[in-house]
């Protein structure tokens, strides 16, 4: 397992030279609607991570943001977001993540989030601990109080603004700020190298989560959906994630702006 996860590091290191090698024609195209964007560099990387992914564990399935097949039902699944913060990747925001998580039968077992422009490279193997470029990284022992908060807006789900902004107006005034960076791997990584204290969104796919929650996992926080139970990985759910001195504190107070998972359109 050592070997084929330097093999992946590998791997996501040279997608991010294609994220860098971009030219100003991005090839951007909407897919959902105006605010969900997909550029011909996502389908590139994914295209190449799918390929060299699959050459090391052909037995594998591949679930990934850009029209994938879907495999979850196999022992081995990656679950592949070629670049995590599309649109910070269009206008030029140096805040992308390549991520890529392997799964065994629904527990992830191994994480790489890449961020390209930083040469910041987060790795994870279950049991093994966390790191960044080869560096162990751990969550701080901060209270929400003494905490940098991280959140993300769900954009692509219009009935879920009210709530995300409600969430995040009480994270403010209870922390010592809020950050908001789009893209949810690095928000998670950033709360395993104690970057800050919390994060939370009330919808992702398990692409945006899957390689960063093992990552802080494995750097001594927790992560569940915003009602305290476990992730999935087979389809999109809420997200709760923090070091053991914030995380029922932010449970807390999400409950407390109503939150109550699917019954708000989580799907938790």
């Amino acid at each position: 397992m050592e070997q084929l996860h330097q093999s992946i590091i590998d791997a996501v290191r040279e997608a991010g030279a294609i994220v860098r090698s971009a030219d100003e024609d991005k090839g951007v195209k909407e897919k959902s609607g105006h605010q969900d964007l997909v550029t011909r560099y996502d389908s590139a990387v994914q295209r190449f991570l799918e390929e060299r992914l699959l050459s090391l564990l052909p037995e594998a399935g591949f679930l990934g943001e850009e029209d994938a097949p879907n495999h979850t039902e196999r022992e081995w699944v990656f679950i592949v977001d070629p670049i995590d913060g599309t649109t910070n990747f269009i206008k030029g925001i140096p805040i992308v993540g390549i991520s890529v998580g392997l799964a065994r039968n629904g527990q992830m077992e191994q994480g790489v989030v890449y961020n390209p422009y930083t040469d910041d490279m987060f790795t994870a193997r279950r049991g093994h601990g966390a790191f960044c470029n080869g560096k162990p990284i751990s969550v701080t022992n901060n209270p929400l109080a003494d905490g940098i908060s991280f959140f993300g807006t769900s954009l692509y789900y219009p009935e879920l603004e009210d709530r995300s902004f409600a969430i995040a107006k009480k994270l403010f005034e209870s922390s010592l700020d809020v950050r908001r960076l789009g893209a949810a791997s690095l928000d998670l990584c950033y709360v395993a190298a104690g970057r800050g204290e919390c994060y939370f969104e009330c919808s992702l796919f398990p692409w945006d989560y899957a390689a960063g929650s093992l990552i802080l996992e494995e750097a001594g926080g927790i992560v569940t959906d915003m009602t305290g139970a476990p992730l999935r990985f087979d389809h999109r759910c809420s997200m709760a994630a923090a070091n053991t001195a914030s995380h029922q504190q932010l449970l807390d107070l999400i409950a407390g702006c109503g939150w109550r998972g699917d019954k708000m359109g989580a799907g938790s």
